[in-house]
């Protein structure tokens, strides 16, 4: 019987399936009934709930995402609740598109139960990516409603 991944391992694994863009991988380190926050989502849905929509979400990601991201300055810090971890770190980012370089913070707050990701808030540096995508009007433009 294999061991059940600690917090800390599942967020690794996570990073990992990011950075070497198997997104395919990603849904099935959620519970079925995980619930996902992008708390600064500047425009679209902020929360996902359950394995089956954050299995759409990462194929939609996968299938239409200009970037090529290095995970730097990763920091994981263990909480008082076993459960939860936080973790910090940097995306050097790439834009296939632009040809620009740059970087993208992040934090995400990680709930793990039973080696499976049941709860997420992530915290990204969304501006960041949409400024290094050259997409900024376009954001604007969606922010006034156009």
């Amino acid at each position: 019987m294999s061991e059940t991944r600690s917090p800390r391992e599942v967020f690794q694994k996570l990073l990992e399936g990011i950075t070497t863009g198997r997104f395919s991988e990603l849904a099935e380190l959620y519970a079925e009934d995980a619930v996902v926050e992008t708390v600064f989502e500047p425009v679209g849905p902020r929360r996902f709930e359950g394995r089956a929509v954050l299995r759409q979400r990462f194929a939609e990601v996968a299938a239409h995402s200009p970037v090529e991201l290095t995970a730097r300055n990763v920091v994981i810090r263990e909480t008082d609740d076993p459960e939860v971890i936080i973790a910090e770190w940097d995306y050097q980012v790439h834009h296939r598109v632009t040809g620009r370089t740059f970087k993208a913070a992040n934090i995400q707050v990680l709930q793990v139960r039973d080696g499976l990701i049941v709860t997420s808030r992530d915290f990204h540096d969304h501006l960041a990516l949409i400024v290094g995508g050259g997409n900024l009007p376009e954001l604007v433009a969606a922010l006034e409603g156009k």
